[in-house]
């Protein structure tokens, strides 16, 4: 590291924890905590969610369940249940596998060092060093996309932040950045800092500590940064669902592959590589099921359409009075009304509750 980059090393670290001290303002209901218990929890719910997003969440949590010990005899379902519409369900599939393994394995006692806290189901480097430090001031720096955001535009750097190269270029500077005495107030910092000043859209560059050095505002492109290889575009799936009821009861199954939203419930379907005709619905593999619902399709109803992250998933529904009880693998029948008692995707709970039959659940 020549001089001019310890300089500007040393500019943005002191400026940042000067900013931090007079003018961060950012309130949050797990900051500044000390349980690692709590902290892991807004962490995992934080995964690839808005703060916005996972506050109610968070707090629903806790509340229900304000100890790691309490989440881990928590009723599964129920938990499901209440991380419905989050998204990202395998968040939840291991929040529940940590909670049983830290309960059942080490006393409710949540680790406090960095290799084991990685070694936790659903940890990455990230949610590691968040906890790590955050709840033991331990020397690891977070890198999240606040982070990535803000030293991408001070630091000029080009190089995509979803390579490899890039992940392990703002990984070492971070590290290198790290304020090792004060690890969880910086970090917190730098997060916050990204998340009030240096924002994606629209930057508070005018009162921003850092703007006499970052190189980005001196070329006027503070929102071009960071840079990112090529999107990849989303691929598609068609779901028919077939919503099919017997005597006030409802044919549900639990998903069982390891696929989108496992663990959640959902009604019998016909899935499809592409958007589903008369004419495809003929084809053979499809005839069992429709014949064993005595069911003849002459019109595809209206499709509603959920985004992924990589994935657009359409979803029809079509009712289905059934004149017998038919039994599918993995289904069973449900009473209308429980069917707010069981965790389901996003795109099917909407349609229960908008459903002729949402005023009996």
């Amino acid at each position: 590291m020549d001089a001019k980059e310890k300089t500007a090393q040393l500019f943005f670290v002191s400026n940042l924890m000067e900013w931090n001290k007079k003018s961060n303002k950012r309130l949050m209901p797990w900051k500044g905590i000390k349980d690692p218990y709590k902290i892991w929890l807004s962490e995992i719910i934080l995964q690839q969610t808005r703060v916005e997003q996972g506050l109610n969440y968070y707090n629903n949590f806790v509340k229900k369940y304000p100890t790691i010990n309490d989440l881990a005899s928590a009723n599964e379902n129920e938990v499901f249940k209440n991380w419905e519409g989050l998204g990202y369900y395998s968040r939840c599939k291991n929040l529940i596998a940590t909670a049983q393994f830290i309960s059942n394995e080490k006393s409710g006692v949540f680790p406090n060092t960095y290799d084991e806290i990685l070694g936790l189901k659903g940890v990455g480097p990230y949610t590691a060093a968040a906890i790590s430090s955050f709840a033991f001031n331990l020397p690891h720096a977070v890198v999240d996309g606040n982070v990535m955001r803000v030293l991408t535009r001070f630091f000029g750097i080009e190089t995509p932040i979803d390579s490899s190269k890039g992940k392990k270029l703002l990984s070492t500077l971070a590290q290198a950045l790290l304020d090792k005495k004060n690890a969880n107030t910086y970090n917190q910092a730098i997060m916050d800092f990204g998340a009030t000043i240096c924002k994606p859209k629209q930057p508070n560059c005018n009162h921003c500590m850092l703007s006499s050095n970052c190189l980005s505002l001196n070329f006027s492109t503070p929102e071009a940064f960071p840079k990112k290889a090529k999107a990849k575009s989303k691929s598609n799936r068609w779901f028919m669902y077939f919503v099919s009821i017997y005597k006030n009861q409802v044919l549900v199954g639990k998903r069982q592959k390891k696929d989108i939203w496992e663990n959640l419930y959902e009604f019998p379907k016909i899935e499809f590589n592409k958007q589903p005709t008369i004419e495809l619905l003929k084809d053979p593999e499809h005839d069992e099921l429709l014949k064993k619902m005595g069911l003849t399709i002459s019109e595809i109803p209206q499709f509603h359409v959920q985004l992924l992250t990589h994935l657009k998933i359409h979803a029809c529904f079509m009712d289905v009075a059934l004149s017998r009880k038919i039994q599918l693998e993995h289904f069973e029948y449900v009473n209308i009304k429980s069917l707010n008692n069981l965790p389901f995707p996003k795109i099917i709970a909407a349609f229960i509750q908008s459903n002729k039959f949402s005023k009996q659940v």
